[in-house]
């Protein structure tokens, strides 16, 4: 008997949804590019033929709609805050040493730090309610941002649906890889095109873009880095490096060179090791992120 195409269509939204996590997040190849375009191929035309079987968090409707007439504006429900600079090892001493003045603690006892790379690309926040994404927007100037949700469904290693039913605000970047940016250029070359400038100003560029087919094409990507929101307290991690986990455990790409150090000495000691090294990741890198651990 032929299986119910209801039951199949479930069946092959989930298989997709758990590829794309091995894929992006676990950074493990488990089915054939030709076997996961197969199951698309039947996903699709199953969908076609079933209409009223329509989901918009399908894989199937990344690139959804039409292309909109302009941007709407979207009010955070978390303001956005911003980094304080540090240039030099003396500043993050300073750094440590108000912290711990904050908390009223003598300035030799360590505080635990959460080290993760900064990445050069296009900030977002992400809003999914019942575990299904239902609005991207730019941070804007921390109060105020542009939905780009048409844009940012077409990002291949975000998922649209997260492992477990939670309501939360998260926010992280989107970044074109080096890879990427040649490859783009070299299809600018060939319509005789303006070259691109940087990765960074691709990501901000097609982000903004009206139509997604356009930002389909241009192959972006997400590091999701922070924990804005979360509905149920109980799940809500109580420090910076296992709110990490806990985002990859939900299905998010998370950056996988962030540290968690004992000291301050441990903060300049992964600074200094990718001051040497940065420039061999496949994504541009503009500095480190330093977080107290604990919440």
């Amino acid at each position: 008997m032929a299986e119910n195409p209801e039951i199949r269509i479930e069946k092959l939204r989930k298989l997709i949804h758990q590829y794309r996590y091995d894929f992006h997040v676990l950074d493990k190849e488990t089915i054939s590019p030709e076997a996961l375009d197969s199951l698309k191929k039947e996903l699709t035309e199953l969908e076609q033929k079933h209409p009223e079987f329509y989901d918009a968090h399908s894989p199937t409707q990344r690139v959804a709609g039409v292309a909109i007439d302009k941007f709407s504006k979207v009010t955070h429900k978390i303001q956005q805050w911003s980094y304080n600079d540090a240039f030099s090892e003396k500043d993050m001493i300073a750094f440590n040493e108000r912290i711990n003045r904050y908390l009223k603690r003598d300035i030799q006892t360590p505080i635990e730090y959460t080290c993760e790379l900064k990445i050069d690309g296009l900030k977002v926040v992400l809003e999914y309610e019942k575990g299904k994404l239902i609005r991207a927007a730019t941070r804007g100037d921390g109060l105020i941002g542009e939905d780009v949700t048409h844009n940012i469904r077409t990002v291949q290693s975000l998922p649209l649906v997260l492992t477990m039913p939670l309501s939360i605000i998260v926010e992280g970047e989107v970044w074109v890889s080096k890879k990427n940016f040649a490859l783009l250029n070299e299809r600018q070359k060939a319509a005789g095109l303006p070259l691109y400038a940087n990765p960074r100003n691709i990501a901000a560029g097609t982000v903004r873009q009206l139509d997604p087919s356009i930002a389909a094409s241009r192959n972006l990507d997400v590091f999701v880095y922070d924990l804005a929101y979360i509905d149920d307290q109980k799940n809500a991690p109580q420090s910076q490096y296992d709110e990490l986990q806990f985002l990859k455990k939900l299905g998010f790409k998370v950056n996988p060179h962030a540290q968690k150090v004992k000291d301050i000495q441990g903060v300049l000691a992964y600074w200094t090791h990718w001051k040497d090294v940065f420039k061999k990741e496949d994504y541009l890198i503009d500095g480190v992120v330093v977080k107290v651990n604990s919440h």
